[in-house]
């Protein structure tokens, strides 16, 4: 099980996903583009933690997909 971090900024429950997958579009397109070659310390424990969540998804697929054939 994924132990959450305490957060400094939170999401509004009705669009935590939504707002969250922009979010990862644009930090994805910055790796894409090449622009992560200045990131200050703050910004790499960021990507690490990114890194390390993403993982953690692909382990969820099937939970994920459950819960998204089950909404429908």
């Amino acid at each position: 099980m994924y132990k959450q971090n305490k957060k400094t900024m939170s999401n509004m429950s009705y669009c935590r996903f939504e707002n969250t997958s922009k979010d990862l579009q644009d930090c994805l397109s910055a790796i894409y583009n090449g622009e992560t070659e200045d990131l200050d310390s703050y910004e790499q424990r960021g990507l690490k933690q990114i890194l390390k969540i993403s993982k953690l998804i692909v382990q969820m697929e099937d939970d994920i997909e459950y819960t998204l054939e089950n909404q429908e």
